[in-house]
């Protein structure tokens, strides 16, 4: 695969005069600047909507969190020299509102799957996950929440069940249908009632959920445009850039008045149209993130007073869009094996006794959760995972990041520094630590 061009990937945008802070991940220029509160992000995400509306320019992706924002240039929305002009007055407002730039913590995790059947392999994983078509990522999630999934290769067979698989929890007809179509369609389906775990071809597992009956409903007033997938999550369609700056700007005001992390992602879905063409420029997704709804019961009122301030903006949410995706890890040793995942990703554990999560800090990447495996089935942990994930980071991280992983307990499977590192945790699960645009095939 002949990497991109600098000229269509931005590559060269981090180069240009005041950029300094932006770097260059996966599939466009990125950068997260701190705060301590939703109020600051909240206005940069306001500012950026502005200075797409009047370059006529596509709205970037803008993940607000009481911590900071990130925003994300992608490659192909307008010409690099647009998208740095664009770059250097995101900063300039940045630093307008006293937001302080991190460019040492941008990470990028996707799901890299090994398969000697490209096409059907992808696509159960389409179906399983309500993914699109990538010609760079193989499949991606259309609101570009969760991690992309990239396919290679099979170098041998490993017939055993992998020790990595993902959770896609769905609103609940969504789940249902997704399981019934891949029954159709031969997948193996095992049914536990609350979920099913689906497997494609080759053996490579999800678990989809929820099944029953509006088991993804909260049951209270004013909470209709809500569903609780793991997060409680409502998604808004937006026809104007001021119907979306309104509802960044109330959601996060009503979030700090509660003092309640929020996650406000607001993606565009085209260049802005003419300010009396009613179709959707932009969808607005709200989130509590994983368990807070049910671990703080005042998420219910905060949930409520956004449906209600959504409504009278006039939106109508699409709940079918709801989805959390995370990834588990079997492991005979849970402890030891979260301590270099927790090391290589840059995360922290969940606080919660008995839950073995790990969380982005800054809530932007996949949970991953630990599930304890018999240290007796040698064989399933001798075999090579068919699945394993990839974290793309500056480049300028990369090379500490892999020291910090490796002091703690983790080996190095191939070395081809300084364009990246696959390394394995103490039970031979791997992780591509990938500097820059991310890893063309070959490369690692």
């Amino acid at each position: 695969m002949t990497p991109p061009s600098p000229s269509t990937t931005g590559a060269d945008i981090p180069d240009h005069p005041g950029t300094a802070e932006w770097s260059v991940l996966g599939d466009g220029a990125v950068a997260w600047f701190s705060a301590g509160s939703h109020a600051q992000p909240g206005s940069l995400a306001c500012d950026v909507l502005d200075l797409c509306t009047g370059a006529g320019a596509a709205l970037p992706d803008v993940d607000v969190r009481d911590t900071g924002v990130r925003i994300r240039l992608r490659d192909g929305d307008g010409s690099v020299a647009a998208r740095a002009d664009l770059a250097t007055a995101v900063s300039t407002a940045a630093r307008r509102l006293g937001l302080e730039p991190q460019p040492e913590v941008l990470l990028e995790v996707g799901l890299v799957v090994d398969t000697g059947h490209e096409d059907d392999v992808s696509a159960f994983w389409q179906s399983a996950l309500g993914y699109d078509r990538d010609g760079r990522h193989g499949l991606v999630d259309p609101l570009r929440r969760h991690l992309p999934l990239r396919f290679q290769p099979l170098d041998s067979p490993r017939p055993l069940r992998n020790r990595l698989h993902l959770d896609s929890v769905a609103a609940q007809p969504v789940a249902s249908g997704t399981v019934d179509h891949l029954a159709r369609a031969g997948a193996q389906v095992a049914h536990h009632g609350y979920y099913a775990t689906l497997a494609d071809g080759e053996g490579n597992e999800v678990d989809v959920l929820p099944l029953p009956t509006d088991a993804d409903r909260w049951g209270e007033p004013d909470t209709d445009d809500w569903r609780l997938v793991f997060s409680a999550v409502a998604v808004y369609p937006t026809a104007t850039p001021v119907a979306t700056a309104q509802l960044v700007r109330v959601s996060a005001e009503l979030a700090d008045r509660a003092s309640l992390p929020l996650l406000v992602d607001v993606r565009g879905t085209g260049t802005p149209r003419h300010h009396d063409d009613e179709r959707p420029q932009a969808v607005v997704v709200l989130d509590t993130g994983k368990d807070r709804w049910e671990m703080d019961e005042r998420y219910l009122t905060l949930c409520q007073q956004i449906q209600r301030e959504a409504r009278t903006l006039g939106l109508t949410a699409t709940p079918e869009r709801a989805r959390f995706v995370q990834v588990g890890i079997d492991a005979a040793d849970v402890p030891a094996t979260r301590s270099f995942w927790q090391a290589v990703l840059g995360y922290e554990p969940d606080p919660r006794q008995d839950v073995t999560d790990l969380v982005d800090p800054r809530r932007l990447g996949p949970v991953l959760f630990f599930q304890p495996l018999d240290r007796e089935d040698t064989a399933r942990r001798a075999q090579r995972n068919r699945l394993h994930l990839e974290a793309v980071v500056a480049h300028d991280d990369a090379e500490a990041r892999t020291s910090t992983a490796l002091r703690a307990g983790g080996s190095v499977v191939r070395d081809r520094g300084p364009a990246g590192w696959t390394l394995a945790d103490p039970e031979g699960n791997e992780v591509d630590v990938v500097v820059g645009s991310g890893r063309e095939e070959g490369q690692v």
